[in-house]
């Protein structure tokens, strides 16, 4: 039998609340239709919202696949999904991916990131391409949502008669094929956690939920405003007035003396 102290047994409670939380709020699943998925730089997964991503088709070929981030707990996400987040494909130089798309329609592309490395923002700055027109431009994953943290880049498009639309730019579909691209640029290499494109609108696609807001950080002090003497309340109990003390102390003698007086007045009558 494994005893536990009450901080372990905390920790375990919240961790099951977590789970449970994330289990029903994944339980909505994606209203539009799945054209591709892939976990960059990782093996096949499902995740919580149903989306199936196939292994790395740039596996052995070209940059690097890396699990550092396995390291980590992910967070903004439901645990059944950090693997997404986990691994990554990065390149030493600019690299993409070629994505069938053909029918015409709305389509979002959905890019997903974590700096799983990095410590600081302008560490790590890139630019993302789709058919050669800028979506994404000086990408730092850090300085939007600091390091083991889960972002996603939400692109909508539109494909019509063999052009593809974006942002207000036009290109050519070739191939019945976009492509992905990441540019490296001065700080550091590109890269890609997972991605997928869905057939539908911005309305169609999960979202991460907002990034809870820490209202009173550790690492803040918060200093108690001065209290003026008058409305400062001892910490204890309050201490006995030395003067009064020695007050109480000398009454009965005053009472003695007073008493004394007349007694001695009516006695020097007698006498005399």
């Amino acid at each position: 039998m494994i005893l536990r102290n009450p901080i372990e047994k905390s920790v375990i409670r919240l961790c099951c609340l977590l789970s449970l939380f994330f289990t029903l709020v994944t339980k909505v699943r994606c209203t539009g239709q799945l054209v591709y998925a892939v976990n960059c730089g990782g093996e096949a997964h499902t995740d919580s919202y149903g989306i199936r991503y196939e292994r790395d088709p740039l596996h052995g070929r070209i940059g690097i696949a890396s699990d550092y981030g396995t390291r980590l707990l992910i967070g903004r996400i439901p645990p059944n999904d950090f693997i997404l987040y986990q691994t990554e494909r990065y390149h030493t130089n600019s690299f993409g991916y070629d994505i069938p798309v053909s029918s015409d329609g709305d389509y979002v592309l959905v890019l997903k990131f974590c700096e799983v490395y990095f410590n600081a923002p302008n560490q790590k700055v890139f630019d993302v391409l789709l058919n050669g027109n800028t979506i994404i431009r000086n990408l730092d994953i850090f300085e939007k949502v600091g390091r083991g943290v889960a972002h996603d880049e939400y692109i909508p498009f539109r494909i019509s008669k063999g052009r593809v639309f974006v942002k207000g730019e036009e290109s050519e579909l070739s191939g019945g094929r976009i492509r992905i691209d990441f540019i490296k640029g001065y700080k550091d290499n590109p890269k890609i956690n997972a991605m997928y494109v869905m057939k539908g609108t911005l309305e169609d696609i999960p979202k991460l939920p907002p990034i809870p807001v820490d209202s009173s950080p550790i690492d803040s002090v918060t200093e108690e405003p001065e209290v003026p003497d008058k409305q400062r309340r001892p910490s204890g109990p309050q201490e006995p007035d030395p003067y009064t003390e020695e007050s109480s102390l000398m009454l009965p003698i005053f009472i003695a003396i007073g008493a004394f007086i007349p007694l001695l007045f009516l006695f020097v009558q007698i006498v005399i």
